[in-house]
Order: C-alpha cells, then structure tokens, then sequence
C-alpha cells in the first residue's frame, strides 16, 4: 500500500475544508468553535483508500492569524490541493501558501477551482488563466528540476470542482490517485521521526499523539525518545487511517498511544523518534531563499523559525555577508532559542519577527557539532557547498559530504556521532566509509567501537609524537624510551587512543620509531655516554659486581661518586634497562653475573644433595644473610628456577 499525505492550501473560506469533506465523507474541522464560526482554525485530519493508494488529508487553515497552525501541518505534504475559489480568485493567503509550499520543496500537486457552480463559464475561465499565471515558473508548473509537477503535460492539472454539486469531483479523484501513485515514498529505512502536531488524553486509552510519520516505522511496544526532553516513551498501540494497525510506516498519519506520560507533558512541536539516535539542537547552518516581497535580511535579524510542527525564534547569522537581498539565496547559521530536533534535508519556513508575515525559508544543510566555524571564512562556505550536494547527490556526492564531516570534527568519529549528524542508517554509513577507506579518505581506526578519522588526523598525530619522542631524547639523554602512555598524555590526551595507536602504528611502518613493548623510542636511538659517565657507569657497575649476591644499596654507592646524584641515579637505572644488574626487589640489586653464579650453584647442590632446599641450606650455600636470603628466593621462584612448597623450595 502507497501511503501519501495530501495537503490543502489556500486563502479562508475558499472551501478547502467542504473540498476534503466531499472526496473523504469527513468533514476535517474538529473543533466546537470551528464548527460554530465556519471557519477553520486548526489543521484537521481525513482518510482516503483510492484502490492501492492511501491517502491522509491534511486541511490547514486559510486565515492570516493562523498561518503558525498551518504551517505546522504542511511540513509533512506529498502534494498539495491549491485551493482557489472560482468566485473570488487568488488571494493574499493563496499566495502565501503557495510560497509555502515552495519554501518546503513539495514537489507535486493539483490546482483546484472551488465553487465553480457559484460563476459563469466565461469568469471561470479567467480565475483559470490568473491560476496559470501564479503557477507559472514553479513546481506545479513542469516542476522543480525537471521534475513534472503532477500533470499529463509536466505541469499540474487545474482542476475545476463543486463540493456542492459534486461537479469535477471525479475528474479530481482520478487525478489525486494517479499522481499519488507517481509520489516517491517516504524512507521507510530511516530511522523513527514524528512531529507531534496533537496531544490528548482519550478515555480508556491515556495519552495519544498524532503526527504524521516522515521516516521509519513504529509499531506497539517500541521504545521510542520524545524530544527535546529526551524522555523514553513505550508505545501502547498505534492507529493509522482511525483504525488500529500493527504498525505504521514513513508517509501515514499516525496516532501513538503512549504510555509512562501524561498528555499535559506532550505539546505540539515536540517530536517522536527512535531511541537514542538524535540529538536535539540550537544551532543549525542551512540554505536559506529570502523571498521577493521579503525585506533585506540583516545580520543578527531575528525571525519566527517554523520546522516540522514546532516554531521557535531565531536570530541569523549569514556566512559571508551582512545581509541578504530580497529574492536571494545563501549559507547562514541559525541560532535558535529553543532546542529542535532537526537533520539535514529538512526543510524549514522564516516569518518576519515583526510583523509575523513568511519572509522566505531553506534546508538544513549541516548540523554543526564541536566545530565553530568563522562566519567569515571561506572554508566554512566551501563545507557547506559539499554538505548540500550531498543532501539529494549520488554515492559520491554523499560520500564526500561523510569524509567533510568526518575530516572537520578534529577528532575521531563514532558511529552514533555520523548518525547524528545527517540521519543515515548504520548500514548506509559503514557502506560509505569502507568505500572512503579503500580510497585512503578516510581511516577506519577501530571496529569495536566503530571508530574513523581523517588521514590527515592521523598524520598530524603522528608528527607530534615523533617530534615529542625527539624533545624526550634531548631532555633525556640517559633514558632509552619513553612509555606510550607518557607519550600519549604528552600530545595526544584530547584525541581517542585508537588514533594514538593508529599514529603510533604508521611511525614504525615509516622507521621514525620503534616500539618494544610500552616503550618507544626513536628508531636507531643509542645512548651515546660522555667519557665521564662512562667512567661512572663503570664504577657502578664494579661496585655491585665486587659485592655479590650481599650488594650494596645503591644509595651507599652513589655517595663514593664523583657525579651529580642525579646523574647517578639516570646512571644506574641505564644499567638496570640493559640487564647489567637485576632488581630483585624494591631494597635489593645485584649484578647478573652473581645470579649467573648462584644459577650454577643451585644446579651442582640439585645434582649431589636433591631438589628439596630449605631456606637454612640456600643461606648456606649462597654465605648470605636472611636479610638477601629471602628477597633472592622469591626472585627465584617469580624466574622459574625454584617453586615453593612448604617450608621449601623444589629447584627445578
């Protein structure tokens, strides 16, 4: 079943409502005083089955005051009934809808003449020729980009009807269903997004919503988050059509019934998503197109910003520029006072502050993050440009806007942060970054968790560890390396570790470093000693290999130096990284060659007096005290040459 959602549009009291009443059998105006007053005041909702086509009317209201409710339905528009009253023509409010629903980038849609029983042949003729003439140019006439706008010929058809009469209703009914049929489907695979534009409590039932659903799908028991509060909501039952259904997808009028929330705590604006994927935002850059009649735009204006079913004040930021000519169009930054959830490819409408008339609109092009672009920068600009090709672009196109985000954030991204930031799928994503990857635009840093970046990153990150690693041997003639994690505190701390490592990885596969274990070092690094620390080395290492197995602390030796206690100490850990004398614990060191020696001792006691040693005979046998006795068989055992047991130590 094609799911589609038919807007009407046009000046109060032209019959668009009578019109929705007359093809659907409902009658959309639901309110007490609507009915009383003959006028619509808030948008109303009816349902059409027209063979394999569903159809959703959405009715607004025509009059000026209540352009903010309209607009709070046309948002979610497949294509628009203009309504035009034969007996009155076009209309301030006709005009402005139409420049509505251009603002919002409908593509299709029908010219309806109401009331067409009320005039002479030869006057509906007239109001047809100035119908002509507003459509003309537009999308309804031969469409946008080519793209036909709804009619035989490329251009919409201009049909003429009576919801009095029932003249031209079937003329009108054929057309909806063959059009609707032409309408592209909204994205089922995307993920959960519903605008509430009503919120209620029904008898039985507690809190119901109703939106219509402009991607994904939702179905009873899906958990799903309601924004901006980010609460998460679970779904009780959903009704698509008045009827409950098992679940409704992208392009159906959708009521939620909801549990864990009171209706008083939902207000139209808000919106439905699915849990987890979005953020909500005050800041957007987008295209924005100043209309004709509009003034010019200042820097620092603020407007009334209309997207979905929420409004909100924002004040305009233009990139480039101080202010914008009516009839123009440009990259600006909005900064709105209230957060929204928005995603690129939505589009948006813009009312002067004051007075409230509709001044122009745009698309969200970029969801700005961590980045703070200068407004004035050129590179700013030049984003932009890549982010809106790749809005409706091919593969490539989107891909390159996917290695432009990635590439500006500075940092490695997520998974979840590129699903935020343009409301791909998961799938759509990986696809694009393995194609991104193979083309050494992007580098995939790790899997789990999914993790990618800029080769550019990774190459400034390599050369400031190179060049820290550098400043480390200077400062540090003494020292062999410096551990990774010294390192990476040093000058990568704000970057994730993956792209430390990743960094790391490229140094070594270029021989600008080498690591061993936690240590890395500059590739071919060695120590190169002065004569006199030579000389002191030398006599470090005579001291402790005079002494034995009983050493001396290396406090008593360094006092017999001719060096900086400093100096001695980097001295005596140097010997320690090359082996030349063992720690074996924190109060003793001896020299490897009294192990050596004590190795060869326990083999002949092993071979002429058994295995089994107690700590009595290895004192005897080595002549030291229990003061070394201890710390050097428990070395023993951490090396592997004897194992405890009991009071003894088995020599292996």
């Amino acid at each position: 079943m094609r799911n589609i959602i038919v807007g009407t549009a046009g000046h109060i009291d032209h019959g668009k409502s009578a019109l929705v009443e007359a093809l659907t059998g409902t009658h959309p105006d639901r309110l007490e005083e609507e009915k009383r007053r003959g006028i619509t005041l808030d948008i109303g909702f009816a349902f059409l089955q027209l063979d394999d086509v569903s159809l959703g009317f959405v009715d607004v209201p025509g009059h000026e005051r209540f352009v903010r409710n309209m607009l709070a339905g046309a948002s979610g528009f497949d294509l628009v009934l203009l309504v035009i009253a034969a007996d009155e023509s076009i209309k301030p409010q006709t005009r402005e809808h139409f420049e509505i629903c251009k603002l919002l980038g409908i593509r299709r849609g029908i010219v309806v003449l109401t009331k067409c029983d009320l005039v002479e042949p030869e006057v509906l003729e007239l109001v047809r020729l100035e119908a002509e003439e507003l459509i003309r140019g537009s999308f309804l006439d031969g469409g946008l980009n080519g793209e036909a706008g709804g009619g035989l010929d490329g251009g919409a058809p201009i049909v003429a009807a009576s919801a009095k009469t029932g003249a031209g209703m079937d003329e009108l009914r054929r057309q909806l269903g063959r059009i609707a049929r032409e309408t592209p489907r909204k994205d089922a695979s995307r993920y959960l997004r519903l605008p509430i534009d009503r919120a209620f409590a029904m008898k039985g039932f507690g809190t119901v919503v109703t939106g219509t659903l402009i991607a994904g799908e939702v179905k009873p028991e899906d958990e799903v988050e309601l924004f901006p509060s980010r609460r998460r909501l679970r779904v009780r039952g959903v009704q698509s059509g008045g009827k409950a259904v098992n679940s409704a997808s992208a392009g159906q009028r959708t009521a939620l019934n909801l549990a864990g929330i009171d209706h008083q705590e939902v207000s139209r604006g808000m919106v439905l998503a699915a849990p987890g994927r979005f953020e909500a935002t005050a800041r957007l850059d987008a295209r924005i197109v100043l209309l004709p009649s509009a003034r010019r735009l200042k820097r620092r204006a603020r407007v009334h910003f209309h997207h979905g079913s929420a409004e909100t004040i924002a004040e305009v930021h233009l990139f480039g520029a101080q202010e914008m000519m009516p009839g123009s169009s440009g990259f600006a930054q909005l900064r709105l006072a209230d957060e929204v959830l928005a995603l690129p490819g939505d589009s948006f409408i813009l009312r002067q502050f004051s007075p409230v008339v509709t001044i122009g609109g745009g698309v969200v092009v970029n969801i700005p993050k961590r980045e703070r672009r200068r407004l004035r920068d050129p590179e700013a600009v030049s984003f932009l440009e890549v982010q809106e090709r790749g809005l409706n672009g091919d593969g490539s196109a989107r891909a390159a806007a996917l290695s432009a985000i990635v590439s500006c954030s500075g940092t490695a991204s997520t998974l979840a942060d590129l699903v935020m930031r343009t409301g791909w799928p998961e799938s759509e994503i990986r696809g694009l970054v393995e194609v991104l990857a193979a083309g050494h635009k992007l580098r995939v840093v790790s899997q789990q968790p999914f993790r990618v970046v800029s080769p550019e990153a990774v190459a400034a990150c390599l050369n400031r560890v190179a060049s820290e690693v550098e400043r480390f041997h200077r400062a540090n003639p003494l020292a062999e390396a410096i551990s990774k994690e010294d390192l990476r505190m040093r000058c990568a701390s704000a970057l994730p570790s993956e792209v430390f490592r990743a960094a790391l990885e490229d140094a070594v596969g270029k021989g600008k470093l080498a690591v061993t274990g936690d240590l890395v070092q500059r590739a071919g690094h060695s120590i190169d000693l002065q004569p006199q620390e030579a000389r002191v080395k030398e006599q470090i290492e005579r001291e402790f290999a005079r002494a034995g197995l009983e050493a001396p602390g290396i406090d008593a030796v360094v006092e017999r130096l001719a060096v900086e206690s400093r100096q001695a100490q980097k001295l005596f850990q140097l010997l320690l990284r090359e082996r030349v004398l063992l720690k074996i614990s924190n109060e003793v060191v001896v020299h490897r060659n009294a192990v050596d020696h004590l190795r060869k001792l326990l083999a002949e006691y092993k071979r002429t007096r058994g295995e089994r040693l107690a700590v009595g005979d290895f004192k005897e046998l080595t002549g030291t005290s229990r003061k070394y006795a201890i710390p050097l068989l428990e070395y023993l055992d951490r090396t592997g040459v004897t194992r405890r047991a009991g009071d003894y130590r088995v020599i292996l």
